[in-house]
């Protein structure tokens, strides 16, 4: 992990970034604010800390990338968290997306498939103070049944359909965003669990996202339970 280096160079970019999200529509400013705070840079490799106040996606390990700012607030301001939210990510890739709603909630959850993303995610997040967040190693179609049920769940990547354990592990009134198509573009949802049990659906356009994809990746022991790194 490189060194946590953070300038006032890299602080004035950012407050560049948050006026080009609210350009493009984020009004919500605890989101705005996160994306303010946050060093994105150091979620990136070095040789992408100049661009990375662009807002635009980069590649990280795994052939995975870091989505854009404008994606991460967007996805983020569905959601609609709250502070006493315990929120499910899928998909911890660089770790970013989680630090942004570790500043917006009081627990975080995380499933990352890569074993290198999760390493280094989980690491990282906990040199940065982001301690609500709690990363695990596993298959994120499984959810995490045993810290179910959740106020809101996030999906990072395109799935071709909404995993229903995903659906079942939502508290009532809780809501699921994810990006859904079998195609190179997905369609984002936003799907609400009401009182009686059934499901609401909305769409908020187009996007594109690296696939959702069952199982873990192929240096997993399946022999091991999903792990987690300790970060109490």
């Amino acid at each position: 992990m490189h060194k946590l280096e953070d300038t006032y160079k890299m602080k004035g970019l950012r407050l560049r970034l948050v006026e080009e999200l609210k350009s493009k529509g984020i009004k919500n400013k605890s989101i705005l604010d996160a994306v303010g705070s946050i060093p994105r840079h150091l979620f990136l490799d070095k040789a992408f800390w100049e661009w990375a106040y662009k807002d635009q996606a980069f590649p990280i390990a795994a052939n995975q990338t870091i989505s854009q700012p404008y994606t991460v607030a967007f996805q983020t301001e569905l959601l609609d968290v709250s502070f006493d939210d315990k929120v499910l990510e899928i998909g911890t890739g660089s770790g970013y997306q989680a630090s942004v709603l570790s500043l917006l909630c009081k627990k975080v959850y995380s499933i990352e498939r890569q074993e290198v993303l999760f390493k280094n995610s989980s690491q990282l997040l906990y040199a940065l103070g982001y301690k609500n967040v709690r990363c695990y190693y596993g298959d994120g179609y499984a959810g995490l049944s045993s810290r179910a049920p959740f106020d809101k769940i996030l999906v990072t990547c395109g799935a071709p359909h909404v995993p229903t354990k995903l659906l079942s592990q939502l508290s009532t009134g809780g809501q699921l965003v994810v990006p859904v198509g079998k195609g190179d573009t997905q369609e984002m949802l936003r799907i609400t669990k009401k009182d009686d049990g059934k499901f609401t659906k909305e769409s908020f356009g187009d996007c594109a996202f690296v696939p959702f994809l069952e199982g873990v990746d192929k240096n997993f022991d399946s022999s091991k339970k999903t792990s987690r790194v300790v970060l109490d």
